[in-house]
């Protein structure tokens, strides 16, 4: 025979299990309110605005440019922007190869730059522009002699210019810190010649089409000169060397037959080993 259940003892159950369910909606709608409260005290708050801005990679404009190019400003909202937007805005700029913007909790913006390397500067009015490895030119130029990278005399066309330094790019950083100076050296007949001045005393004659590949091997072919004796390098074709006391005569040494009888002397040692 079944239990009978009377409706009366049932009711207080169901009543608890109502007040529950009630209490629990009233503690979520609670704890909503509080939450969308807490987010519109946040946006009217000083703490969702930016604060500060830190640049890092600035070189060759200054931080306060880069922060104007970002339409960001301390005062502005910190969720007001895409940092995808702000980045494009960023690599607007010829000299910039790349851009990356993150927020910093609470109140600041990180804006972390790279530019192209400065490769040379180019002479023009009394002035110096920097040249960059991608072939551009820095327009903001300065009156200064500069002595961090080679200096552009008298080389001009922007296709002549642009394969130069596409050359010196491609050269080892402490080969570039030695060359001081970069003149045409054409005499109608090869428009591509070029005379190169070595912070070490060293006149260098070349081509531009082999530059890089030729001068990337010049501190073993100085080594190879005897007692070091300032003079011109010719590596138009070949690598061949005269003293300034010899710069008209007809004797010059080959280095690059001076570099392979010391190969064969260095196998024929060890052989004798």
């Amino acid at each position: 025979m079944e239990k009978v259940i009377d409706i009366e003892d049932r009711i207080p159950t169901l009543k608890k299990r109502r007040k529950k369910r009630t209490n629990r909606k009233f503690i979520v709608l609670i704890l909503l309110f509080f939450i969308v409260l807490a987010v519109l005290l946040y946006f009217q708050s000083p703490y969702s605005k930016i604060n500060k801005i830190t640049v890092n990679g600035a070189q060759l404009a200054d931080a306060q440019y880069y922060v104007q190019a970002s339409t960001l400003a301390p005062g502005k909202s910190m969720w007001g922007f895409k940092v995808e937007d702000v980045e494009k805005s960023l690599l607007k700029d010829k000299w910039v190869k790349d851009a990356h913007v993150k927020r910093d909790w609470l109140q600041g913006v990180t804006i972390e730059i790279k530019e192209w390397k400065k490769v040379a500067y180019l002479a023009g009015d009394g002035t110096y522009y920097p040249l960059l490895e991608n072939g551009e030119r820095f327009e903001q130029a300065g009156d200064d002699i500069p002595i961090d990278a080679p200096v552009f005399i008298g080389i001009a066309g922007e296709k002549t210019i642009k394969k130069l330094v596409k050359q010196l790019a491609q050269l080892k950083p402490e080969v570039l810190a030695l060359i001081s100076q970069i003149n045409i050296n054409s005499d109608g007949s090869n428009p591509n010649a070029v005379k190169l001045y070595m912070n070490d005393g060293y006149e260098v004659r070349a081509v531009i089409q082999t530059l890089a590949e030729k001068l990337n091997h010049y501190p073993s072919l100085v080594a190879q000169i005897p007692n070091l004796e300032k003079g011109v390098i010719d590596l138009e074709v070949g690598s061949y060397y005269k003293s300034f006391n010899d710069e008209y005569n007809q004797e010059s040494i080959d280095l690059e037959g001076d570099a392979a009888n010391q190969e064969v002397k260095k196998d024929e040692q060890q052989e004798k080993e």
